[in-house]
Formats: C-alpha cells, sequence, structure tokens
C-alpha cells in the first residue's frame, strides 16, 4: 500500500510538473522579445492563474479588464518629448497652413516646449493642462477625419533621435506582445492615456486596437451648424459635420483618469500598465479591486544605450515603484529590444 501510494505521489508529482512547463511553454511563445525576467513571470504567473477555472482567483473573461497608458508604456515618449507635444510644436511654429494664423497663447505655449525640447528650459507648472488648452485652440474647426488625417501625416515622420522607423512605427515591440498575451487568455485592454483621445486613436490605429477602446483628453466637439447654441438644445441633422472646438474638458491624468475608467468601462480593471507617476492613480485603482486578485506593472526608461534615457533617474523611480507595490519592468533589462533591431539611437537635431 504504502509503495502504491509513493507510485500515486510520484505520477501526481510528474503531472503537475509537466502540465506546469506545458503553461511555460504556451506562455513562452508569445514573449520572443523578452528576457527570462521577473516582470515577465509575474504576468505569467498571474494570467494562469486566474484564467485557471480550478484556481481559486479565477476570473471570469467579462471581467479580465486591462488598463495601459500609452506614451511611454508602449509606444515611445523621448524624442525627445511627447508626441502630441511635438505636434503641436510643429503645427503651431512651423506648419505652412496654420503658423500664421496662431494665437500669442499657442505660440508661447509651442515656444515653450522648443525651449525645453533644445535648451533644457523646465516647462510652467501645470503645463499640462496648459498644453492642453493650447492644443484645442491648435485644431479648432477641424473635423473628426482631418484631425485623424493630420496626425497619421505627421506621424510619418521620423521621430528626433532615431532612425530606422516613424513615430507611428515607435512601439515598444515587447509590450506589443503583452497585447496579443491578454488578448488570447480573454483579456480585454484598454488604452487610457493623457494624449489627446483622436490622437491616441489614430496612432494605435495600425495595431487594430478599436476606437471604443481608447480614452484620453477630450474637447469639445459640436456641430458646424450649432452655433452658439448648447448641444441639449440642438439636433444634429443628416447633413451636419462633427468639428473639434477650442474647449479643453478633460485632462486624462491621475485621477481624472480612475474618473474616465468608471464612466466609460464600468468596471474596475484587474491589470494596469503605465511608466509614470500620471499612472499611479489607475494603477492603485486596479489594486483597490476587492474582487478579484490584481497586478500593476510600471515600465521604467532606464535604457540610456537605445532610448534617450535618463537611467539614474529612472532607477530611483523603479525604486518608489516597488515601494508602492507595483511590478518593476526595466527596458533595458527586461527587453531584447525596445524599438526593433533595425532602429537606431542617434544625436539630436535642432
Amino acid at each position: 500500500m504504502k509503495k502504491m501510494r509513493k507510485a500515486f505521489c510520484g505520477f501526481f508529482l510528474a503531472l503537475l510538473m509537466l502540465t506546469f512547463m506545458s503553461c511555460g511553454k504556451k506562455s513562452a511563445q508569445y514573449f520572443k522579445l523578452w528576457n527570462d525576467c521577473d516582470s515577465l513571470n509575474a504576468l505569467i504567473e498571474y494570467v494562469e492563474d486566474v484564467t485557471n477555472k480550478k484556481s481559486p482567483n479565477y476570473i471570469p473573461v467579462e471581467d479580465r479588464i486591462a488598463t495601459f497608458d500609452m506614451d511611454g508604456t508602449f509606444i515611445g515618449e523621448l524624442y525627445p518629448s511627447y508626441f502630441e507635444y511635438n505636434m503641436l510644436e510643429y503645427r503651431v511654429l512651423e506648419d505652412p497652413d496654420y503658423k500664421d494664423k496662431a494665437s500669442e497663447s499657442e505660440i508661447a505655449v509651442a515656444n515653450a516646449i522648443r525651449d525645453f525640447v533644445r535648451n533644457g528650459k523646465p516647462l510652467p507648472d501645470h503645463f499640462d493642462v496648459i498644453h492642453g488648452r493650447a492644443a484645442a485652440k491648435a485644431y479648432a474647426g477641424l473635423t473628426i477625419p482631418e484631425f485623424d488625417a493630420y496626425v497619421k501625416n505627421f506621424a510619418k515622420k521620423t521621430p528626433n533621435g532615431f532612425e530606422g522607423m516613424t513615430y507611428a512605427e515607435s512601439f515598444y515591440k515587447p509590450m506589443l506582445e503583452v497585447f496579443d498575451y491578454l488578448t488570447a487568455n480573454g483579456f480585454t485592454f484598454y488604452v487610457v492615456s493623457g494624449s489627446d483621445r483622436f490622437i491616441c486613436r489614430a496612432l494605435v490605429d495600425s495595431l487594430g486596437i478599436t476606437p471604443n477602446r481608447v480614452i484620453g483628453m477630450d474637447v469639445l466637439l459640436k456641430s458646424d451648424n450649432q452655433g452658439d447654441e448648447e448641444g441639449v438644445d440642438y439636433t444634429f441633422k443628416t447633413s451636419d459635420t462633427l468639428l473639434r472646438t477650442d474647449v479643453l474638458l478633460i485632462k486624462n491624468l491621475k485621477t481624472n483618469k480612475v474618473k474616465n475608467i468608471a464612466q466609460e468601462i464600468g468596471k474596475v480593471p484587474v491589470l494596469s500598465f503605465g511608466n509614470s507617476g500620471g499612472d499611479s492613480a489607475m494603477h492603485n485603482y486596479c489594486l483597490s479591486n476587492k474582487k478579484y486578485k490584481t497586478r500593476a506593472f510600471m515600465l521604467i526608461a532606464d535604457d540610456d544605450e537605445d532610448d534617450h534615457a535618463n537611467r539614474e533617474k529612472a532607477l530611483k523611480l523603479g525604486q518608489q515603484w516597488k515601494e508602492a507595490g507595483y511590478v518593476v519592468i526595466s527596458m533595458r533589462d527586461d527587453f531584447k529590444t525596445i524599438y526593433g533591431e533595425n532602429v537606431k539611437k542617434v544625436d539630436f537635431k535642432f
């Protein structure tokens, strides 16, 4: 009897090991651009646990919600600043179709970005909102298709500080593997960014991320025939067209991200990915989910060989994020590549 029990235990242990190895292999097939690292193992262990129907941590498919910041989380932001900042600088100071129409306030904001980028001059306090208001003015009057085309056209440019890619191609390739992995495991992921919602939609269109899964900064939209009437008083006609206005509604950062997630998704996420303090509120909202097991991940830009990163600052942030309870992803140590093997970091050109 003892021999039978011993044999059974041995068989059961071997079966468990085989199952574990099989799961590991299934997960590993998605991650060709990652090194074997703690952050990736934490993600795989989490997903395999919460998708296992026999686990006490099982999460039904309908509640497998993941949220991702955009800039610096799965698309570059160090060229040498945010895409939307660079685009506004171009719009106001260089675009031949607009620069002569720009207001003094728009020019001041664009010059602040230029001074920050070229001379290292600090941006004014609360610049995220200041920029949002200037951006609302700079693109006011454009239809949604016109703005989408404008973003995509600007995104064809080569990012400052790089060779071998365009803005439209400047995705963190390992993070795209995370999208595929989560999708294969029944997760629905949303882009929750501080950048303009319609900029985000234009940039992620090539990834097949549908517009209804993108949340971002918003400006007021109105009909071209609405005039001064409030939307509640005006009836949109079949001949009407929606236009962007110069009114900033919300800058989607910090607790505003939480607010928008609650309003637009209607569920508390179980996974959250970000890269900055502006994402901490979103992460904490995820971790506050009392119903399910959760995880929050922070990328740190610590690769100063392949990206224009400040490694010392990134490492300090990494320690801060660990203390906050987030899993830290090191772009230098955890990624085999950031933008792809054919992309080269070069000096900035001004």
